[in-house]
């Protein structure tokens, strides 16, 4: 893949701020967690100014010149599973394969969610950061510890507001949080959860500033210590709470029907 030079296409369209479509684009969310098409398109009605700065700030520094130009596209490296296999055992990439594979999941499969909305693409700077935060959302739930449960997605992306700012992740970590409390009726520590995942991602190094190949090799504790990623107790305790009512924190919609 080339190297856009271009910080930002003069033909990309001012976002305006639509809370109440994004609000429309949520409700979706939460009828089927799967649709990430609505994730993408609640960013869009949610531009954050701070989030652009911080973009452009990245993509103009020496270090974020320096991935651009030796990670261009890492699709095809978070997906080359062989490849990964090979670095040591305990590492970051053992983790991230095994945690791919028990979800059903993939980056290029990620990458055609995103494209479904058939949206335009840039060849600037701005669209290789934005395609970079979401190849390495599903890192993430690897690094902190989050599973795909209702409750790990929303403090996943509690964790990524604390790292880069941007108002979709803060919208759904604490309207997703809500919609946990109402659905589920035991006072588990959610909301505690949530804010306990932003300040670790605030607190934590930024994850698109590092180096995806060098991580992925990296041991997966030793990574965590790194990057000072703290350990999720809050979310830890809910779950307990919930398994010990006898609520499947993977499956809430399935344990209410039964």
């Amino acid at each position: 893949m080339s190297i856009p030079t271009t910080l930002a296409d003069p033909s990309r369209p001012k976002l305006r701020f639509r809370p109440f479509k994004a609000l429309g684009h949520f409700r979706k969310l939460v009828a089927n967690k799967e649709d990430t098409e609505q994730v993408f398109l609640i960013a869009e009605a949610l531009p954050s100014a701070r989030f652009y700065r911080e973009a452009k700030a990245f993509c103009q520094s020496a270090r974020g010149q320096e991935l651009m130009e030796k990670e261009p596209w890492l699709p095809s490296l978070m997906d080359d599973h062989d490849r990964l296999l090979k670095m040591p055992v305990g590492s970051v990439a053992h983790a991230y394969v095994a945690f791919m594979r028990r979800e059903g999941l993939s980056a290029a499969g990620l990458v055609a969610e995103s494209e479904s909305m058939n949206r335009p693409v840039y060849d600037d700077q701005l669209q290789w950061y934005f395609n970079r935060l979401r190849d390495t959302h599903d890192l993430v739930h690897v690094l902190t510890g989050y599973g795909r449960d209702a409750l790990g997605e929303q403090c996943a992306l509690g964790y990524s507001w604390g790292q880069d700012h941007g108002w979709m992740p803060l919208f759904i970590s604490w309207a997703g949080a809500l919609e946990l409390r109402r659905q589920v009726k035991v006072k588990a520590p959610v909301f505690s959860a949530v804010r306990q995942s932003q300040k670790a991602g605030d607190r934590a190094s930024r994850l698109i500033e590092e180096d995806i190949t060098a991580l992925l090799a990296e041991p997966l504790l030793a990574a965590r210590r790194r990057m000072k990623i703290g350990t999720p107790t809050a979310y830890t305790q809910a779950h307990v709470m919930w398994q010990s009512r006898g609520i499947n924190p993977y499956d809430f919609l399935g344990t209410a029907a039964a």
